[in-house]
């Protein structure tokens, strides 16, 4: 498989479990215990994929994602504890694609990592259609390129294919789940927290005023709305 994972908390045992289910299955591991150790090892390594607790000594994983995310779109899936909405969706806002919550399972930590890895490989499916345009967005779906009122703006590979949906379902009310299993994978549809955050990172990228969105609308207790 040859992908490289590292894995940072500092409970042994949890780093123990996931590494021993990740080596048998093919990736490559490595490991640190709070955030300084990860981050020596990011810089010196080709590092694909990161799952990283919250809360740990010396820097913790919300800092260590907010340093990552200053030059990589690397998949990074944060742990944590039952109750820590707030630190999970900060989590989000900095950058974070996914989460697991402690205890989890074998099987649900390998549907996170290969959702994640999907979604992080540009992996809308292949299509005759070459541009989509509304109102003064264009996206350029080859080159995974998009221009707003003739600037190009910078998406990650979720943020594009949400916007793409939505894009080509203009003028249709969606709802949550139907977005987070066109967008996300069909593994998931009850993660509301992950729209208002990407939908919120959309906004500030692609509306004069994010607070008065032209393109974006929220139907309450429904979906979203494109309108180009």
């Amino acid at each position: 498989m040859n992908i490289n994972v590292l894995i940072v908390d500092d409970e042994k045992p949890l780093r123990d479990f996931m590494r021993r289910n990740l080596e048998v299955r093919g990736y490559k591991v490595l490991t640190a215990s709070n955030g300084l150790e990860a981050m020596a090892i990011y810089q010196n390594e080709n590092v694909q994929l990161v799952i990283m607790d919250i809360m740990m000594p010396h820097m913790d994983g919300l800092e260590a994602t907010r340093r990552i995310r200053q030059d990589s779109h690397v998949p990074i899936i944060i742990l944590t504890a039952m109750g820590e909405e707030a630190d999970k969706v900060r989590a989000f806002d900095l950058g974070a694609d996914d989460y697991l919550t402690k205890p989890f399972g074998v099987g649900e930590l390998l549907g996170r990592i290969k959702a994640v890895l999907r979604r992080a490989d540009w992996s809308e499916p292949a299509t005759s259609e070459k541009r989509i345009v509304r109102g003064e967005i264009a996206v350029e779906l080859e080159k995974h390129k998009v221009t707003v009122r003739g600037e190009i703006i910078e998406l990650t590979p979720t943020e594009f294919n949400l916007l793409v949906y939505l894009m080509r379902n203009a003028g249709k009310v969606l709802h949550h789940r139907a977005i987070l299993q066109h967008v996300w994978g069909t593994e998931y549809g009850d993660e509301a927290e992950y729209l208002r955050v990407y939908v919120g990172k959309l906004r500030q990228k692609i509306e004069l005023d994010p607070l008065k969105p032209l393109y974006l609308h929220t139907e309450h207790g429904i979906g979203y709305r494109f309108e180009g």
